[in-house]
C-alpha cells in the first residue's frame, strides 16, 4: 500500500531571483492507494500531478507530511518502485533486450538469468522476438512497451507511470491502455498513473483521484471497475459505450473543468 499523509510540496526559486519565495504545489494531500490498485491521478495541466508522482518515486522530498510504501517511509528512489516516463528514456546504444535487463545488470547476477527475465517481460508486453533490435528502430508504442518491461525487471512493488501514453496516436494509445490492464492483471502490481485523458482515467482506474489547481488538493475520489471488467474479458469499446461509463466520464470531466473555471 502507498500512503500519503498531509503531504505538502513547495518549490523554491534561485536565491536573489523574483521567485526566491516558496511556490506551493501540493497542499496537504492525504491518500491511501490499496495494494494491487490501478490508481490514476487526473487534474488540470500544471496542477501538480507529476510532482505528487515524483514524491512517491522519491525524486522530490516533501516540504511537510509523510509518504510510505508498505509502511516504509520513502526517503529517496528505491527498487521497490519502478518508473515509466512520458519520454521512454531508453538507452540508444543498447539493444531492446539489454535495455530491459539494465536494472538487473545493476543489481548483479548472471547474464543468462538477466536475459531470461528480460525475454519473459518482453513476451508479457507483446514484443517477443525483438530483443536484438536497436531501440531507435521501434515505433513510439513499442518503445513504451520496452519502458514498461524495463520498469518491471527488478520486480518492484509499485509501478509509477507519468503520462506514458501522452505522445502516442489515438489508436496506439487505446491499445496501450488495454496492454496496461493485461500487465496489471498478470503481475498484480500496484500501479499509480498520471494522465491528462479523462476517458483514459475512467477506463483504467480502480482508484481515481482528481486534483484541484495549485496548490493541489484532492477534490474528487472515486472507486471504479471499468478497467477490471476489461481485464476480466469485456471488450474495451463495449465498455466505453456503456451509459454508465459515459455518465461517469462526463461527471469527472465536469470536475476537471470546474478547476479551470475557478481561476477565470
Amino acid at each position: 500500500m502507498v500512503e500519503l499523509q498531509a503531504v505538502t510540496v513547495g518549490y523554491r526559486g534561485a536565491a536573489g531571483s523574483a521567485t526566491a519565495v516558496n511556490t506551493p504545489v501540493l497542499d496537504g494531500i492525504s491518500w491511501q492507494v490499496p495494494q494491487g490498485a490501478l490508481a490514476v491521478l487526473l487534474g488540470p495541466s500544471g496542477c501538480g500531478k507529476s510532482s505528487l508522482l515524483n514524491v512517491i518515486a522519491g525524486f522530490v522530498t516533501p516540504s511537510g507530511g509523510r509518504v510510505s510504501v508498505s509502511g516504509r517511509p520513502i526517503t529517496g528512489p528505491g527498487a521497490d518502485r519502478g518508473v515509466v516516463f512520458q519520454d521512454d528514456a531508453l538507452l540508444p546504444w543498447l539493444d531492446v533486450l539489454d535495455n530491459v535487463a539494465l536494472p538487473l545488470r545493476l543489481r548483479g547476477g548472471s547474464r543468462a538469468a538477466r536475459e531470461d527475465r528480460a525475454r519473459k517481460l518482453l513476451a508479457l508486453v507483446g514484443l517477443e522476438g525483438v530483443g536484438s533490435r536497436p531501440v531507435w528502430e521501434l515505433s513510439g508504442g513499442m518503445r513504451q512497451r520496452v519502458g514498461i518491461a524495463r520498469a518491471l525487471a527488478a520486480d518492484p512493488e509499485v509501478l509509477l507511470m507519468d503520462e506514458p501514453f501522452g505522445a502516442l496516436d489515438a489508436l496506439t494509445r487505446e491499445r496501450m491502455q488495454e496492454l496496461l490492464l493485461k500487465v496489471w492483471q498478470a503481475t498484480g502490481k500496484t500501479i499509480v498513473l498520471v494522465t491528462h485523458g479523462v476517458e483514459e482515467a475512467v477506463f483504467l482506474a480502480t482508484d481515481l483521484v482528481v486534483l484541484s489547481r495549485r496548490p493541489a488538493r484532492i477534490v474528487e475520489h472515486r472507486a471504479l471497475d471499468f478497467g477490471r471488467r476489461h481485464a476480466q474479458g469485456e471488450a474495451a469499446r463495449a465498455i466505453k459505450s456503456l451509459p454508465a461509463f459515459v455518465a461517469v466520464r462526463e461527471q469527472v470531466l465536469g470536475a476537471v473543468f470546474a478547476q479551470d473555471e475557478a481561476v477565470h
